[in-house]
């Protein structure tokens, strides 16, 4: 099966209005490897969520990073989603395409003059304990950047607040929990903060349904947002699946790919993690069917309010 790869395009940064009946959430994917269990809730929660609302669900491949990408595993994501009976709606876009929207976006926020160059090594910003202290603020010519340098964006002293849908309230000064962040690294690419959010817009992304894991790089989109004047999306976070020792699940920890062989199976399971009461006759249904069901039963209140949840996953 072949998959089409969207036009790029430059990032006329859209908006929409937020209101309830308009819907767009996505699933975002990073092709480094197969679907595995804690990437099928992610798949899921989006996919019930838009659903249930009779919303557009989009699919995303987040290839930004090529030396942590495999070969070929983009394509398995997507056979492995349409196994598992997931229908996304319009073509899949790919972050690779995107480049020059990225570009352009670093460069209105250079326009404000929000942008700086840094060659802080990792070591020194550990030393720190990871919250980067401007010390390279004044460095804000980026066109004399070198090999040496990531482009930090410069924050504010100021609050930023959200409204989890699963988990609450939430609310960070980003300038004193995190600091200014890079959007494009030393070895030029761009960062996952900026791509997000550019894309998020481009795509005009409602609601974002995600694993709790992301829910600390919240403020700092929401912050973007704001500086590219685009608007901000319903953000929901779902918790992270872990192994016994409470590892989340990932290629690094040698999490197995799903087995598309076990659909029904894995379904099942990824559903009763989100809170889903399900229904023992559904045992063996196949996914269509399973998801027919599922979509209409579908409350994001009922997915459990905590950070992670461990198990022995399929």
């Amino acid at each position: 099966m072949i998959f089409t790869k969207s036009k790029s395009g430059l990032p006329n940064l859209p908006s929409s209005d937020g209101s309830d009946h308009l819907y767009i959430g996505r699933f975002a994917p990073s092709p480094t490897g197969p679907l595995h269990f804690g990437s099928l809730v992610a798949a899921l929660a989006s996919y019930l969520d838009a659903k249930s609302k009779t919303g557009t669900w989009l699919v995303r491949i987040e290839d930004l990073d090529p030396p942590r990408e495999s070969a070929g595993a983009a394509e398995i994501i997507l056979e492995q989603l349409q196994t598992l009976g997931f229908v996304w709606d319009g073509e899949i876009l790919y972050q690779s395409s995107r480049l020059e929207a990225y570009e352009t976006a670093l460069q209105q926020l250079n326009t404000r003059g929000l942008c700086f160059c840094c060659n802080c090594t990792r070591p020194r910003i550990q030393a720190l304990g990871t919250i980067y202290d401007g010390h390279c603020r004044a460095n804000k010519n980026i066109l004399e950047r070198s090999e040496q340098h990531a482009i930090r964006i410069q924050t504010a002293n100021q609050i930023i607040r959200f409204g989890d849908l699963i988990q609450g309230k939430h609310h960070q000064n980003i300038e004193l929990d995190v600091g200014d962040f890079v959007i494009k690294r030393k070895d030029n690419l761009f960062a996952y903060q900026l791509a997000v959010v550019v894309d998020d817009a481009f795509q005009n992304v409602t609601d974002v349904v995600r694993g709790f894991d992301l829910i600390d790089s919240t403020a700092r989109q929401i912050y973007l947002q704001q500086q590219l004047f685009v608007p901000t999306p319903r953000y929901a976070h779902f918790p992270v699946a872990t192994n016994t020792a409470g590892e989340k699940l990932s290629k690094q920890q040698h999490a197995s790919g799903i087995n598309v062989s076990r659909s029904s199976e894995c379904l099942l399971q990824a559903m009763k993690f989100l809170g889903l009461n399900v229904d023992p006759e559904l045992t063996g249904e196949p996914p269509k069917v399973l998801m027919n069901w599922a979509i209409p039963q579908w409350d994001i209140q009922n997915v459990p309010k905590l950070a992670t949840i461990s198990g022995n996953w399929i």
